[in-house]
């Protein structure tokens, strides 16, 4: 398998700061906003973006699957590890790494609504609109990309790449 680079990491840290301060100027300083973070290839967009939000955040993890070891999705969503607190009556901000099919982010959605937060928005480093099975509301993209299987940045293959600064696609 060969890696052909696709964004750079200062690209992409430029367009974070750039999305932490949209992300300051939508949210109210006076409430709490909770991010969760979707592991594990979520937690170095959530790091970095947490770091660009200039007001207060609270962060917790949620681990869910729909991939396993393949490059597709099954269908199946099921959820490995939840959350540790409370979201009723809070903004909470979904942080993903990449949106495809839409099928774990439109499942996960629907689960935190039925705990009574007061608002659910979805922040994604990667979108691949034309991959849609259902659709989900994003309220924050780094980048739009084609349909090409990327690693890189927190995003891997069979648990390998993570930690590639910039983001690759992996080709056969």
């Amino acid at each position: 398998m060969a890696l052909r680079p696709l964004l750079t990491d200062e690209t992409i840290e430029a367009r974070i700061r750039e999305m932490g301060a949209q992300i300051d100027a939508d949210y109210p300083t006076a409430t709490p906003l909770w991010l969760i973070c979707i592991l594990k290839g979520a937690c170095y967009f959530m790091a970095d973006l947490s770091r660009a939000i200039r007001r207060e955040v609270f962060i917790d993890f949620m681990g869910i699957s729909s991939y396993g070891k393949e490059k597709t999705t099954s269908g199946e969503v099921k959820i490995t590890k939840d959350i540790d607190i409370s979201l009723e009556g809070v903004d909470v901000l979904i942080i993903e790494d990449i949106i495809d099919s839409g099928v774990t982010l439109s499942y996960l959605v629907r689960l935190l609504q039925q705990r009574k937060p007061r608002s659910v928005r979805i922040a994604t480093l990667l979108d691949k609109p034309e991959r849609r099975l259902r659709p989900v509301d994003v309220a924050y993209v780094g980048f739009r990309i084609p349909d090409e299987f990327v690693v890189g940045y927190g995003l891997d293959h069979a648990e390998q790449y993570r930690n590639l600064r910039d983001l690759c696609v992996l080709e056969e």
